[in-house]
């Protein structure tokens, strides 16, 4: 009985310090062309940004992020994304894994997104919760730090009368 309390106490330990979690299943190819579909598009030759607002949905591969509003930063290299910051409440979903948060920083080049304020994130029937999630999508990693809330499901065990 011991060990088994000792057992489910450690993650708890490590969540507490900031965990890392599998996120997507799956390498995403920070290469492949990017789509965004919105609303309206209103484009700043000036400072090389566009910004989306309204329904926007972006997609790259199987990943797929959805917010109010994302600006685009262009790099100085004419025509690249540097980088998106998708504002006003974000999800993003790759493979069966699912996250929400007030604001996503998607860095192309680095292959990361940095999530913060009230970040959800679901798999399956867990859910864990913090401040700051950043997403390695070169190895479908996250790691979450903040403040770490986890909720694990338990797999129903049939008992036999």
């Amino acid at each position: 009985m011991l060990t088994l309390a000792l057992a489910l106490m450690v993650p708890f330990s490590v969540l507490a310090q900031g965990a890392q979690v599998a996120f997507g299943g799956m390498k995403q190819d920070t290469s492949a062309p990017v789509e965004v579909t919105a609303d309206q598009l209103s484009v700043n030759q000036a400072d090389g940004t566009a910004l989306y607002t309204g329904n926007v949905v972006i997609g790259q591969g199987e990943m797929r992020l959805a917010a109010p509003q994302v600006l685009v930063v262009y790099a100085e290299a004419a025509g690249r994304i540097d980088r998106l910051e998708a504002t006003g409440g974000v999800t993003l979903v790759n493979g069966t894994d699912a996250a929400e948060a007030e604001r996503a920083d998607y860095s192309i080049d680095a292959g990361t997104i940095v999530m913060t304020g009230n970040v959800l994130l679901t798999q399956g029937d867990n859910a864990l919760t913090s401040e700051l999630m950043t997403v390695n999508l070169d190895d479908g990693t996250a790691q979450m730090s903040g403040r770490v809330k986890s909720v694990l499901q338990q797999p129903q065990t049939s008992v036999n009368p």
